[in-house]
């Protein structure tokens, strides 16, 4: 079977548990189209560390 180009793997790390400072990081890995969305994505996901839904950035 074809195996689509277009779906590429990215992991979202939590903006405010780098702000913070404490030990340990919030990922998570998911998979995004590239040529619906070029730029990089932002979601709310939990953050068990911090035990809140925080905001996660794409970083690669």
């Amino acid at each position: 079977m074809a195996r689509n180009k277009n779906r590429i793997q990215v992991i979202l790390e939590c903006t405010e548990h780098k702000a913070t400072g404490r030990p340990g990081t919030s990922r998570y890995i998911t998979t995004k189209n590239k040529k619906n969305t070029t730029e990089r994505m932002e979601l709310k996901k939990y953050n068990a560390v911090l035990r809140k839904m925080t905001v996660h950035k794409e970083i690669k």
